[in-house]
């Protein structure tokens, strides 16, 4: 199983990067021989992943880390870098590489003070001789002060130091920084192509993973969560009951309620899991006394994390209720696509009774308009607008149509 095995329909992205890790490979090999670099090579210090959600942007940068990273003695008799066994390959797949940083949004955007230490590694030797990465997986959300400092490092890099910038489009990351990077886009992979991921790769049954697959239109993380949690697909069933829910003012105010609760229920649960395990991790790491007491001067330290915490708690929140609202586009597009007579494959084939009940209730014109408001309530969102006022206004313009 190399690294590349997981990701889904990008052949082209794949053939690319296995390009460039077999001369990065000989960069490598060349400076430890001490002879000349070749002058034509498909390698980079920088590099840009764009697609749209569930395309495998982080994947497809961490599978890319672990082939420059990849150790096996294959590579001496040609084979390709990203065996996915070695030492090298492991640890950057699964996060624990000493060379590969990874930084990735805990709020709503990567401040200054998240970069300025992996902006300082960034210049430092990797440790094993190889290469230093810096894997930034949501470079759209850096803000001025973090963009201009990742953009000095990309401006001059050190040697041995790549660069792998995520972010859904070219034109979310600055035009100095994606000016400098390598720029590779992925394609949403195909809805049999993520059914049979799920068969080979998670031993789902054929027909689970086709209705995974088809529900999300093509989203990796989404079609595997469907497909594998039974709680997953509770939320989403409730979510696609709404739309008959909102007959008047005060069913729309509760299924708001509704909404918000269960996107700061899984908010919850993930913090449970995380934050608990990182306190006492970062209280053991300032040596903290019997009975839980702290050293002095590490006040400041704990603060700081849980501002972190707290700052993911509002990001995963905000993440649960865009998975409701995509669910919910889709749901309205299935609708007009009936009432539009369109041969498109219906995405929710599970609810098509619904499907027909709104399509002959409503029109295209209403329907459309029921779509663009579930676009506003994310544009709110994305701007820091209170979920709940922003799910209300959504709900009541469901209604109305």
């Amino acid at each position: 199983m190399t690294v590349w095995d997981d990701l889904v329909g990008q052949e082209r992205v794949s053939e690319v990067l296995t390009a460039a890790a077999r001369d990065a490979d000989a960069l490598v090999t060349a400076a430890a021989a001490d002879r000349p670099l070749p002058e034509t090579s498909k390698m980079t210090h920088a590099w840009l992943f764009t697609g749209p959600p569930g395309a495998g942007r982080n994947q497809t940068a961490r599978a890319f880390a672990a082939a420059l990273q990849c150790v096996s003695p294959d590579r001496a008799l040609g084979g390709a870098p990203g065996c996915g066994f070695c030492d090298g390959c492991h640890t950057s797949m699964v996060g624990t590489h000493a060379d590969v940083t990874t930084v990735a949004a805990v709020g709503a955007e990567i401040l200054v003070k998240d970069m300025r230490d992996t902006v300082r590694k960034s210049y430092t030797s990797p440790a094993n001789g190889r290469w230093q990465i810096i894997l930034v997986e949501d470079a759209e959300r850096l803000n001025e002060k973090s963009a201009n400092a990742v953009l000095k490092a990309v401006e001059e890099p050190a040697p041995r130091t790549v660069w792998l910038l995520c972010a859904p489009s070219l034109e979310d990351v600055l035009p100095t920084i994606r000016s400098r990077c390598r720029h590779l886009n992925l394609r949403t992979p195909s809805v049999a192509a993520v059914a049979d991921m799920l068969v080979r790769r998670e031993g789902i049954a054929p027909e689970v993973a086709a209705a995974a697959a088809r529900a999300t239109q093509g989203h990796v993380d989404r079609a595997r969560r469907l497909a594998t949690d039974p709680a997953a697909r509770e939320r989403r069933a409730a979510v696609l009951k709404l739309p008959l829910r909102l007959d008047e003012v005060g069913a729309c105010l509760k299924a708001a309620q509704e909404l918000v609760d269960a996107a700061a229920e899984d908010a919850k649960q993930l913090a449970e899991e995380m934050d608990g395990k990182e306190t006492e991790e970062l209280k053991a790491a300032l040596g903290a006394v019997q009975g839980g007491r702290m050293p002095r001067g590490t006040a400041g330290v704990m603060k700081d994390l849980e501002d972190m915490q707290k700052r993911r708690r509002t990001r995963t929140q905000r993440d649960s209720l865009d998975v409701a609202l995509t669910d919910l586009t889709g749901f309205y597009r299935d609708v007009l696509a009936l009432q539009l007579g369109s041969r498109t494959a219906i995405a929710n084939a599970d609810a098509e009774d619904t499907l027909e009940r709104l399509a002959r209730a409503g029109s295209p014109e209403s329907t459309l308009r029921r779509i663009e408001a579930i676009a506003a309530c994310r544009e709110a969102l994305d701007r820091n607008v209170a979920p709940l006022l922003a799910v209300e206004a959504m709900t009541m313009a469901l209604r109305s149509g």
